[in-house]
């Protein structure tokens, strides 16, 4: 009977080996694609904009995120209020809010976010 505990006694403690790694592995690279995901999922719209608009967002004081740094080669995530109005036609063109060929092959993307009722 001990023998048989003893075995679930290390599987048990393999599993939280793993666990303990996967989770201090979300600051690292395995985390940027959670990270990143986590991120469009608060996002209801996406434009991709030319680096002009985007310096001028970062300029109003829009959030620059962190992720699109730790890309390669890197991007620039600028993140609004829903209360920002659109940016205009010129320069940027609205493209889907998910990790497709359009937003990979982006360098500056403006996201909006969901409007969270409090």
């Amino acid at each position: 009977m001990s023998e048989i505990l003893e075995r679930r006694a290390r599987s048990v403690r393999a599993r939280a080996s793993v666990r303990q790694w996967e989770y201090r592995q979300r600051r690292h690279a395995k985390g940027v694609w959670v990270r990143l995901t986590r991120l469009l999922a608060d996002a209801s719209q996406a434009w991709e904009v030319d680096e002009s608009f985007a310096k001028q967002l970062i300029a109003e004081g829009c959030e620059v995120e962190p992720v699109g740094l730790e890309l390669q080669p890197t991007k620039t995530l600028i993140t609004f209020p829903p209360t920002h109005p659109d940016p205009p036609g010129v320069g940027s063109r609205p493209i889907p809010v998910s990790l497709g060929a359009e937003f990979l092959a982006a360098r500056h993307v403006v996201l909006r976010r969901f409007p969270f009722s409090q």
